[in-house]
């Protein structure tokens, strides 16, 4: 598929048929997703595949609004950074994300980015209990890993519509 029509076929799908990704499309996926440029080349962000739907089903309750539809999904990249190698690791991990869901794309999926990174677990309180901390002690994560995201992937029980159409000088400015 080129860069093109990979660019416009992807959409935030947040409902999945049933069943399993194949072992070797998420391979190429992660594969892919680590050949992103880091700053410095400090290489510093971390993918962790979770495939088992019983930690799928808890990762939806990392918050009380936009995540529940992981539950239904059929595997996750949590992508975090090494904080003790880069103090960009947050830069390093939305630039590997970004790769890791046009890859998605690529492999014939779908997916939707869900924000963990300094979120709270619930709306209604802003500066009570994060999501950082649920999945860090849900999936026993290491304490110098910032957790940026979860990426919900699977295969797409949605027919999104088109892109809009390009707004031109709303968006863009040339000098």
């Amino acid at each position: 598929m080129e860069l093109k029509q990979i660019l416009n076929s992807r959409r935030s799908v947040r409902k999945f048929l049933e069943g399993k990704v194949e072992h070797d499309k998420l391979q190429r996926i992660v594969d892919m997703a680590l050949q992103a440029p880091s700053s410095r080349n400090t290489r510093s962000t971390r993918l962790l595949v979770v495939e088992q739907r019983e930690l799928l089903e808890k990762m939806s309750k990392m918050r009380d609004y936009g995540s529940a539809f992981m539950k239904d999904a059929q595997a996750a990249i949590v992508v975090m950074g090494d904080k003790s190698l880069s103090d960009l690791w947050l830069d390093n991990c939305a630039i590997t994300a970004t790769i890791l869901q046009l890859a998605v794309v690529d492999e014939g999926l779908a997916s939707c980015w869900v924000h963990v990174n300094d979120r709270p677990c619930l709306k209604d309180e802003p500066e009570g209990a994060k999501a950082d901390d649920y999945l860090r002690e849900l999936l026993s994560l290491p304490e110098n890993y910032g957790i940026l995201c979860a990426v919900a992937l699977g295969y797409s029980d949605f027919e999104p519509k088109p892109l809009p159409e390009y707004e031109g000088e709303e968006r863009v400015k040339w000098m």
